[in-house]
């Protein structure tokens, strides 16, 4: 992060956590997230679903909280890079197959130009990951690994 910030780029933090509201506006037809408010889970003032003070937010850091899988959809993510003029985002997380795949899909959508660091993200299910890094993520996304993340801090 500290080579990001070097560079004169922006560290985003995307957490996900729900309040009272966000359980009651989920729909029972919502597969994923309907079990998710009944069961409320992920409560946002639970330490599990704050982020790690290993890694705090700095002063001009972004942070969001999202109730989907994707970081955009229920957000202001979008008008925070937007107004920033950020125009080019590198994606790490912890779900290739859930909040990467999601949030690639949508930024891909909006123009952004998109790296996705394959050594910093990881899936449950192996092949499913894998299928996602090789098979559908190069047409949505530049795939690198941390070795090689000063090539995008540079400017386009």
């Amino acid at each position: 992060m500290a080579e990001v910030r070097a560079a004169g780029g922006t560290i985003g933090y995307v957490r996900v956590a729900f309040t009272e509201n966000d359980w009651s506006a989920i729909p029972h037809t919502n597969k994923t997230f309907s079990g998710v408010a009944a069961a409320k889970m992920m409560h946002h003032e639970e330490n599990a679903t704050q982020i790690d003070s290993r890694i705090a937010p700095q002063d001009g850091d972004i942070v969001v909280r999202k109730v989907r899988f994707g970081a955009v959809s229920t957000t202001a993510l979008h008008e925070q890079l937007r107004n920033r003029g950020i125009d080019t985002l590198i994606l790490s997380g912890v779900s290739t197959s859930g909040g990467v795949l999601s949030t690639l899909i949508d930024t891909a959508d909006r123009d952004y130009r998109v790296f996705v660091l394959t050594d910093a993200v990881a899936d449950p299910n192996p092949d499913v990951h894998r299928i996602l890094i090789d098979e559908v993520f190069p047409s949505r996304a530049h795939l690198i690994d941390t070795t090689q993340l000063p090539e995008p801090l540079k400017p386009a």
